[in-house]
């Protein structure tokens, strides 16, 4: 969808939000439009990673417990 805007369309953006919100709420707008974006992406890798992580937490108590228990039967 925002492949179709163009050069027109995103400087007919920029000047309804420069008259909007006038040029000194457009740097703080920004910024909190950056930091929410940054929070979402940490949040994203987060629940992805995090996905991950239990089967190797498993596996790794898995083959510690395997381990003890070879040492203690001498294998």
């Amino acid at each position: 969808m925002l492949q179709n805007i163009g050069i027109p369309g995103l400087i007919l953006l920029l000047v309804l939000a420069l008259i909007i919100f006038g040029p000194s709420k457009l740097p703080e707008i920004g910024r909190a439009f950056g930091t929410t974006l940054k929070e979402f992406k940490k949040a994203t890798r987060e629940l992805v990673s995090g996905d991950d992580n239990p089967q190797k937490t498993e596996e790794k108590s898995t083959l510690h417990t395997i381990d003890q228990a070879n040492k203690k039967t001498g294998s």
